[in-house]
């Protein structure tokens, strides 16, 4: 199995008020080259902190954050490894600094030091890789919510990162600004095998990828499929997170008597399940 990143028995702490908290205890996390993570918390579950760990914009108190077979506690590999793990947080105006689109796109690229005639090429193919070549000459500041993370994200993408950390990206977002940042991050990760890992409490964002961690008090309480994370209700409303509708729908059937699978995600296998269960009702 191919690893990009690698956090081994990871501790991190800090101070508030004088004491010592932990935010990730003794913490442990492969992820596999091309893959696409989702990591479900409360806030307050450490998962915030961990996406700054496998950037290196913190440094383990214990243990060893590995990216690409780059240690983060190491100096000399500290632009590298920001150049490899990109990041996009959750307030997109705070990652946007020029005035014009193609310029703010630029930034990390000229931050490299990368060619102006490569620079060019990669601005123009980030925006196209998001849906935003149209405004490349536009304000990012005129935009909404969604258009504007996806400059955020193109900026990312023109440093050409081998894995982007998403840290709840949709938060700030309407629905529909969610979806056009869902179906960006799922095409990146398709069409061009970028390493995903998106941090949210938006259960539906968590449908389509390959794997589902759920942290609670610094630490994975649960690791698996979408739909077998899913499928445990009782265990996600115990750390104070809510499930799909579908599931929800499905869990409440399920407890009134209807033999009715609870292992879905979309709303066709909802209907589905429901469907089988009434002609089980029937017979």
């Amino acid at each position: 199995m191919d690893n990009i990143i690698e956090v081994k028995n990871v501790t991190y702490e800090y101070v508030d008020d004088n004491l010592t908290h932990s935010a990730v205890k003794d913490f442990s996390l492969a992820v596999e080259r091309g893959s696409f993570t989702v990591i479900l918390g409360h806030n307050g579950s450490g998962k915030s902190t961990l996406a700054k760990l496998i950037n290196g914009l913190y440094k383990p108190t214990k243990g060893d954050v590995i990216v690409d077979g780059m240690n983060t506690k190491d100096e000399l590999y500290e632009t590298e490894i920001k150049r490899r793990v990109g990041m996009v947080f959750q307030n997109p105006d705070n990652q946007l600094i020029a005035s014009i689109v193609e310029e703010d796109v630029a930034f990390g690229p000229e931050n490299l030091g990368i060619e102006p005639d490569e620079i060019r090429k990669r601005v123009d193919e980030s925006l196209k890789a998001v849906d935003m070549y149209e405004f490349v000459k536009s304000t990012p500041h005129h935009l909404s919510g969604g258009q504007k993370q996806r400059i955020a994200i193109a900026g990312i993408i023109a440093m050409q990162p081998d894995c982007i950390v998403l840290d709840e990206p949709t938060a700030m977002l309407d629905p529909k600004g969610r979806k056009e940042i869902i179906n960006t991050i799922l095409k990146l990760n398709r069409e061009k095998n970028i390493t995903v890992i998106l941090i949210t409490h938006y259960m539906e964002e968590a449908e389509n990828a390959d794997r589902v961690v759920v942290m609670n008090d610094g630490a994975i309480i649960a690791d698996s499929t979408p739909k077998r994370i899913f499928s445990d209700v009782e265990m996600l409303k115990s750390v104070g997170l809510d499930v799909p509708q579908t599931t929800e729908l499905l869990y409440s059937l399920k407890k009134n008597g209807f033999d009715v699978s609870t292992d879905v995600i979309s709303i066709k296998e909802a209907a589905d399940a429901i469907e089988k269960a009434l002609h089980l009702e029937e017979k």
